[in-house]
């Protein structure tokens, strides 16, 4: 992509975030009644404020149903945020654009640079195309090639991404899930971006088949230069691939931090039972750990619970604290050892030692 698409002027930090959210909300309507009146609005994001740093992969966690996959389409712009800013430094000396706006030409351009990788490869793949025509469409669209060029840069992508070019003319029924996964990274790749969006990208995938894929992601960010937003309900995944974590629940980001430090010592009370579920990698520690189990009475993401959300399902609750609207996350009460960029979004933090994937539990209040 040229400058002239998505313009910025120089500025000093070269270690200035790729992308930076703040206030990030995407609402859904709720309609009723013979008019389809709108009586109320899903709040799917609702005030997230994350960065993500030129060249590492930023874990984005959760259950299903806490606005993950809402916050990934929202960051690419297949969904219209309704209130925030993204900022969005297309190159490293350059002033960000807030891309939560843009339309026609200038979200195209953004649109190139930030590509998605979804979940369901057997379902985001054109049944009724050919590989030639699944990874060589970006190229025509955007207007990088076109005839005999798209077919040159196809073949060489194909064969990057692990699969042959004689691949060419064949359909997406005729290859397995996870070469399937292969064919939509290679139509991701294919415009050069800068920022990948990867939703699920191997929860679809055989067990033998999911390391494949993420040696192959591994291995394309470093030859590519790619920033992922990796997100994943499988914390085991995310703890082998991702730099950084954040954690999320009913739309609001509860905890962000390294990924060693994250693990080891969590500091948000729904982190801890995220982490209660990893698998212990050392046999003399399984069946040491306590499962945390959360009631399956989720909250309404239409109407939050007052104060803390997570409140209603947290055996740490307070009636008097707990309930008083909770600030954005903040620094973490040191526990044994200060960590500048853990932020936690719980009332209770500094009074809580939680259990952690690589120690023996301890006490938990």
């Amino acid at each position: 992509m040229t400058d002239t698409a998505l313009p910025g002027t120089p500025v000093a930090a070269r270690t200035a975030p790729v992308l930076e959210i703040s206030g990030l909300r995407t609402h859904f309507p709720v309609k009723h009644g013979f008019l389809g009146r709108t009586a109320g609005h899903v709040r799917a994001v609702d005030g997230v404020d994350l960065s993500v740093r030129p060249g590492e992969t930023l874990g984005l966690v959760g259950e299903s149903g806490c606005g993950k996959t809402t916050l990934g389409r929202s960051v690419a712009r297949i969904l219209e945020p309704t209130a925030g800013r993204i900022d969005y430094r297309p190159a490293a000396q350059a002033e960000p654009v807030d891309v939560a706006g843009l339309s026609g030409r200038g979200l195209r351009a953004y649109q190139r640079q930030v590509r998605v990788v979804f979940q369901d490869p057997f379902s985001s793949l054109n049944p009724r195309m050919t590989l030639l025509q699944i990874v060589g469409e970006p190229l025509r669209s955007y207007g990088i090639a076109k005839g005999a060029e798209v077919e040159d840069r196809v073949a060489a992508m194909l064969t990057r991404v692990g699969l042959s070019p004689k691949y060419l003319h064949r359909y997406p029924h005729a290859f397995s899930g996870g070469e399937r996964q292969r064919v939509s990274i290679a139509r991701a790749l294919i415009v050069d971006p800068k920022l990948v969006v990867a939703d699920e990208p191997v929860s679809a995938l055989d067990v033998s088949v999911r390391a494949q894929i993420l040696n192959l992601l591994r291995d394309l960010q470093d030859e590519y230069a790619l920033t992922y937003l990796f997100i994943s309900h499988d914390l085991s995944v995310v703890e082998s691939v991702c730099d950084r974590v954040a954690v999320m629940y009913l739309g609001r980001i509860v905890e962000l931090a390294e990924t060693d430090e994250l693990y080891a010592r969590p500091r948000h009370p729904y982190t801890e039972a995220l982490l209660s579920a990893v698998p212990r990698p050392d046999p003399r520690l399984r069946g040491s750990a306590r499962r945390i189990r959360l009631s399956d009475d989720l909250p309404d993401p239409a109407h939050p619970p007052a104060g803390c959300a997570f409140r209603t399902r947290c055996r740490f609750a307070r009636p008097g604290v707990c309930d008083i609207p909770e600030d954005p996350p903040r620094p973490a009460p040191a526990a044994g050892r200060a960590d500048a960029g853990h932020r936690v979004a719980c009332h209770l933090a500094a009074e809580l030692t939680l259990t952690g994937v690589h120690e023996t539990p301890g006490a938990t209040a």
